[in-house]
């Protein structure tokens, strides 16, 4: 395996792709039920216990993201998804409510360039992160493009849906989105002080794949050794100790904070500089790899602009007990 490295941009933002497009207007308020809006919210999700939550990490991880030092906080008990949130239930809240994604209201989105077709038009690139290409018609109900209608399937993570999203279908849900804390806690699992939801043991690109990450050469090569090249459903591999699936791997998943790093070093500032309003995302993607980007670890953090979506970002609610 390759040595830990810190990258910089896991996930873009809308701020470094040129040139930047017009902000929609914004979406009227959604009125939330407090039942999922057909019943499969709180009724699906499962009971997280209370009690002094480990947040962060003393262990090697990438400090420039704010990981250390490791600090303790009280919770009360909380139920929490036992997935993220899947494209069929998302539709649910679409049909219900009429909402319109800011990546449809803007009219394009982010989307890596190994799932463009041969013969897709043009597009442009982020700087510093070629392989994210903007591009036209994609969504949560296309979150490739138009020209790739198949990367739909009911049962895995809704995606390329911004935290401004999140927050809407939270709302109808009667949930709401979890805290750095809640979502620490919740992927430990009962294990305490572990680097993932199963233990300590580092997956690799052959025979150790308890989650879906990148194998292979980071952006080229994905050998898929996990089943995967892009999203997997939401409710496959082994759970944790709390039932829940997916706490690390598959597709980042936006939280309730802003994201912010205390006692930078002056070498690590440049990077976050322009992130002020960053949302804070925990769990890493399909496209986290340890040569790339190590933040598929229950401690790792990142963070993106409110308004920005891709296909490897999703979410998960939690609901007050």
């Amino acid at each position: 395996m390759s040595e830990p490295k810190a990258k910089s941009c896991c996930a873009p933002a809308r701020s470094g792709e040129a040139p930047s497009a017009p902000a929609p207007a914004a979406p009227a308020p959604v009125t939330g039920t407090g039942t999922g809006g057909d019943g499969d919210g709180r009724s699906t999700a499962l009971t997280v216990p209370g009690g002094s939550a480990l947040v962060g990490t003393a262990r090697p991880g990438l400090p420039m993201d704010g990981e250390s030092p490791p600090r303790r906080k009280k919770l009360r008990p909380f139920l929490m998804d036992a997935t993220t949130v899947t494209k069929a239930r998302f539709a649910r809240f679409v049909a219900d409510t009429g909402y319109v994604t800011e990546a449809e209201r803007f009219g394009n989105s982010f989307v890596f360039f190994s799932f463009l077709p041969p013969d897709a038009p043009p597009t442009r690139g982020v700087v510093g992160s070629e392989w994210w290409r903007m591009v036209d018609g994609a969504s949560w109900r296309m979150p490739h493009g138009p020209d790739r209608p198949d990367a739909y399937h009911d049962d895995h993570p809704v995606v390329q849906v911004s935290w401004n999203d999140a927050v809407a279908f939270a709302q109808w849900a009667g949930g709401r989105l979890p805290t750095e804390a809640e979502w620490e806690h919740a992927a430990r699992g009962g294990l305490g002080d572990v680097r993932f939801p199963w233990g300590d043991e580092e997956p690799d690109d052959t025979s150790f794949l308890p989650c879906n990450i990148w194998q292979g050469s980071f952006p080229h090569h994905n050998s898929a050794a996990d089943g995967y090249l892009a999203t997997a459903p939401a409710r496959s591999f082994a759970p944790n100790g709390f039932g829940l699936y997916n706490m690390v791997g598959n597709v980042w998943e936006w939280t309730a904070e802003p994201f912010r790093v205390k006692s930078l070093k002056r070498s690590s500032q440049a990077a976050h500089r322009g992130k002020e309003g960053f949302k804070l995302q925990k769990g890493g993607s399909f496209l986290c790899h340890i040569s790339y980007c190590y933040r598929y670890r229950i401690a790792a953090r990142h963070g993106n602009a409110p308004d920005s979506a891709t296909p490897h970002q999703g979410f998960r609610l939690v609901y007050d007990v």
